[in-house]
């Protein structure tokens, strides 16, 4: 791969080949969907129509009209019958795409990335990534699509400043005070996302939960809490025997968080703050001071942490530990900057463990980064409306997180040989060369056949 023409024609065969060792039966679960079109007038199967859907993420195409252009070449074609496993002769209009996203269930979507994530879960491919024995899954909301009018009877509606609503809905974060922004009644669409992350920097969905009004005229509205309780018990029925460690902010540090995960014999490490649970907090200051044995210290270069922890705190009938790491980095001017951080967690904390349980707290932050962020401003285009129906928006959303599974595996697997950022310069410019390759290189029909019948592994890189 030392030349720009050799890295695009290896980054098609890199996909194929993630897919099919990855996720070998894709193509029949996509057959064992629900179609629901019209047999007798359906032109394009259902598995080129959702291939396309996924190419509209994996390519960060950034709307769904640029399928047309894409698909314009013989050699796109040719290459999207070979994902497909079939011929293609030629492609779905994207109103046609549209047409398909209105009436298929979400719920087909959702069993679909179950299947591939309980594949890799089964296969132990994110086994080195966890934590105390424990994959670490990270639950948060987020909206995916905003309007300046009601855009159907399942909106929710909120009066926001100009600010939060550039923040995809993250309100009640400290932001500078400004003239300009201003408070308007926006209706939004939002979701709560499970999603396991790593430690090398990827952020698989796991499960989404939706927020929805049942109608127009409702007394309360649905909230990120009900959405996770839901979401909670979901991911329990769906992976009954996973062991989960729950990463949350402080917004869930409440007893019924406490309680599904006694129920769910899970672990879990919570955002401590003292507005949350003020009289647990002024508990966990006192008993401060008669465990002051509980303490380390770890150095990294000019890096300097400090934990202390305390155990057995009650809270409403259960009990659960609190850790604090205390962070030193040289600052601008002299002083050090100190950012504290505090966690409750029903792991049992010593002196054995007391880094890994605060590494698991501090990976929270890979939902927003790797996770939202990613496919808001990475060219996903997350909060674009692909389509207006509220089916399609649904459909939109899960397809584009099976299709951000897809590139994390091919961004960290082996099959790069080095970094990607390192090789391509921005995982941007990796998706323009799997463009380029799609629409302008075939697959070799006999070194086609030999990657069907060779046997690969791909290791996933980045720390453990």
């Amino acid at each position: 791969m030392k030349t720009e023409s050799m890295k695009s024609d290896e980054v098609k065969k890199i996909l194929h080949k993630t897919v099919r060792h990855f996720f070998p039966e894709l193509g029949t679960w996509i057959n064992e969907m629900n179609d629901p079109r019209n047999e007798n007038s359906t032109t394009y199967p259902l598995e080129q129509m959702l291939w396309q859907g996924l190419l509209l993420f994996l390519l960060k195409l950034g709307a769904r009209r640029q399928l047309n252009v894409v698909f314009d070449t013989e050699e796109a074609l040719s290459n999207l019958g070979v994902l497909c496993g079939r011929d293609v002769d030629t492609a779905a209009h994207d109103s046609t795409l549209g047409y398909l996203a209105e009436r298929l269930g979400p719920d087909q979507l959702g069993r679909l990335r179950h299947r591939m994530m309980r594949g890799l879960l089964r296969k132990k491919c994110l086994a080195r990534y966890r934590v105390l024995g424990h994959y670490l899954v990270v639950l948060d909301g987020t909206w995916y699509v905003s309007f300046n009018k009601p855009h159907c009877e399942h909106c929710l509606r909120m009066r926001v400043s100009t600010r939060d609503r550039e923040n995809g809905g993250k309100t009640g974060r400290k932001r500078k005070k400004s003239t300009k922004s201003k408070k308007t009644v926006v209706y939004y669409h939002a979701v709560v996302e499970a999603k396991l992350v790593t430690a090398n920097g990827m952020a698989l969905s796991l499960g989404t939960e939706f927020l929805e009004n049942p109608g127009r005229d409702v007394d309360v509205q649905d909230c990120e809490l009900r959405a996770a309780y839901r979401l909670m018990k979901r991911l329990k029925n769906d992976f009954p025997r996973l062991a989960i460690c729950l990463g949350l902010d402080a917004l869930y540090a409440n007893e019924t968080v406490f309680d599904l995960c006694k129920e769910h014999r899970w672990k879990y490490v919570i955002t401590f703050k003292q507005g949350s649970m003020p009289e647990t907090w002024n508990e966990y200051v006192s008993l401060q001071q008669l465990q002051k044995d509980n303490t380390g210290e770890w150095t990294d270069g000019e890096v300097r942490q400090q934990y202390r922890w305390v155990t057995d705190i009650g809270f409403r009938g259960p009990c659960f530990n609190v850790l604090q790491c205390d962070e030193y980095k040289p600052g601008k001017d002299r002083e050090d900057k100190h950012t504290p951080f505090v966690w409750v967690t029903n792991f049992d904390i010593g002196r054995h463990n007391y880094r890994a349980v605060a590494r698991a707290g501090r990976l929270r932050w890979k939902i927003e980064n790797e996770g939202f962020n990613m496919q808001k401003t990475g060219g996903y285009n997350l909060q674009h409306p692909y389509g207006m129906h509220p089916v399609a928006l649904q459909n939109y959303y899960l397809v584009l997180q099976i299709a951000h599974l897809i590139s994390q595996l091919m961004e960290k697997g082996d099959l790069l040989r080095t970094d990607v950022k390192r090789l391509c310069g921005s995982l941007r410019n990796f998706a323009l060369l799997l463009l380029i390759s799609l629409r302008t290189t075939t697959f070799d029909r006999e070194e086609l056949a030999a990657l069907e019948s060779a046997r690969i592994q791909i290791r996933l890189r980045g720390p453990d």
